[in-house]
């Protein structure tokens, strides 16, 4: 059976219900997509955490290495990584404990570590835009 991404009234619980969001390859480049994207994020009311070991922060808050080296609960790790660098962040999510759904960014797609996540009580969302998804199932809304 071939993965499916929860549908658009489980991912928008999911937009409206978080607060907290883990971005794992999040950069301090205002030029990149994971920092538009966070940024934009971010300006809608979420508390971004920067998940990346090559700086040492973004968008004003602290960067991490890892998601084990977070210390506080988040409602959802989203990923800016190429697709064949998913599995040891799956692990991470996994050692980490603290968020069960893993959101992985357009173009990224990894069934394995789906699988993976999906044995490990995660819900998880990949090949889609976590901006866009908010745009278009949260925004309209104004639940947030």
């Amino acid at each position: 059976m071939s993965f499916q991404n929860p549908g658009l009234e489980e991912r928008r619980d999911i937009l409206v219900n978080a607060k907290t969001i883990a971005v794992v390859g999040l950069s301090d480049n205002p030029y990149r997509a994971s920092y538009m994207i966070s940024q934009a994020m971010q300006q809608s009311g979420y508390r971004i955490i920067p998940v990346n070991p090559s700086i040492t922060e973004a968008l004003g808050e602290k960067a991490v290495p890892s998601l084990t080296d977070i210390e506080e609960p988040v409602d959802v790790i989203n990923v800016f990584r190429r697709s064949e660098h998913i599995m040891p962040i799956a692990e991470d999510a996994v050692k980490y404990g603290k968020c069960k759904i893993f959101w992985l960014q357009s173009g990224i797609y990894n069934e394995e570590a789906a699988n993976y996540l999906k044995q490990h009580g995660f819900t998880v969302i990949m090949d889609q835009c976590i901006k866009v998804d908010h745009a278009i199932l949260v925004r309209p809304n104004k639940n947030r």
